[in-house]
């Protein structure tokens, strides 16, 4: 996937060194000024917390790092003062599937104070960014979370402390079921708040990971046992929420499974491999009778799914199968 979206001309959010260089290892071949301006202008570190060795290797490469609060500016001061900042804002994360703002951002209040700080520490504040939650279906929060934004850019400006870049996150929402409002109707109340707010030089990034990946990956598993209990047919696959379906734990994001056999559908459960009692994809699905060696299918899990597998149980993640069509 990262391959194909370096073709194709893509930037990238890294959230670790190791993700830095798995972008890096495509640019290494470059002349060195190239390789500079990539990351420049192709990558932005957007995890506000690092630890000093990662602040040590990355000051190398003079990348866009964020920070939220005194200390962490303190530490990229020491250890990376190379790099350039983003300061990331707490907005309202209201209704979003997962909420990120009790963790990262600075109250609104502050923003202004911290960028003086950086450049009083001999830094340089280039990006205010800020994140309204994963998968974010409320799109009122981007409208408030722009407005803060602006507020913020607009009073640094008056002391004299230019913002250029403008970095509204992610949380771009997958249509998961037909509840999910189209992103075209996200794009046209972002584009129009930006348009208002901002001078056209302003330069806008975003971070929509979800939304470009999700529909990259369908998971395939196997019937490996079932039984009736309480009345209700239950269905075992080879795959796990510790493994391909962690996003049903950590993204609180059911998966619709669909089986390629057809036939009259019934309630049933289905559960994962492991001897964990949380490991369940669902307690509520809807199937033909499915009989052991059947596949079952769940579309859309490019998302926080092989990225997250574990070895949990011994069970090794689900084998990834790329396919060109």
């Amino acid at each position: 996937i990262v391959e194909t979206l370096y073709k194709a001309g893509a930037s990238f959010d890294v959230a670790s060194f190791p993700e830095f260089l798995l972008v890096y290892d495509y640019i290494r071949h470059l002349p060195a000024s190239e390789r500079q301006d990539f990351v420049w202008n192709k990558i932005v570190y957007a995890n506000p917390i690092k630890p000093k060795e990662t602040l040590e290797v990355l000051d190398q490469y003079k990348p866009l790092v964020t920070y939220d609060n005194l200390s962490e500016l303190r530490k990229i001061r020491q250890y990376a003062p190379r790099a350039g900042l983003a300061l990331r804002l707490r907005v309202p994360n209201t209704g979003s599937m997962v909420e990120l703002s009790s963790k990262f951002g600075c109250e609104p209040a502050e923003a202004v104070d911290l960028i003086e700080e950086a450049f009083r520490a001999g830094l340089v504040v280039e990006a205010v960014s800020f994140h309204v939650g994963s998968q974010c279906t409320n799109f009122e929060n981007f409208v408030q979370a722009i407005n803060i934004a602006a507020a913020v850019i607009k009073e640094a400006g008056t002391r004299g402390r230019g913002i250029k870049i403008l970095d509204i996150g992610g949380g771009f929402p997958v249509r998961y079921n037909r509840h999910v409002p189209p992103f075209s109707a996200l794009a046209r109340k972002i584009n129009a708040e930006i348009a208002r707010l901002f001078p056209e030089d302003m330069q806008i990034l975003a971070e929509p990971g979800r939304a470009l990946v999700a529909t990259a990956a369908t998971a395939v598993a196997r019937i490996i046992g079932k039984a009736v209990r309480d009345g209700k047919p239950c269905y075992y696959i080879d795959d796990s929420v510790y493994h391909t379906f962690s996003g049903i734990i950590f993204d609180h994001c059911p998966y619709r499974l669909k089986a390629f056999k057809k036939g009259k559908t019934e309630i049933c459960a289905v559960f994962g491999q492991t001897c964990d009692g949380l490991d369940c994809i669902s307690q509520s699905e809807e199937l033909p009778e499915l009989e052991i060696g059947d596949l079952v299918y769940a579309e859309n899990i490019g998302a926080y799914s092989s990225a997250s597998a574990t070895w949990f149980n011994g069970f090794p993640p689900a084998k990834v199968v790329h396919v060109n069509e």
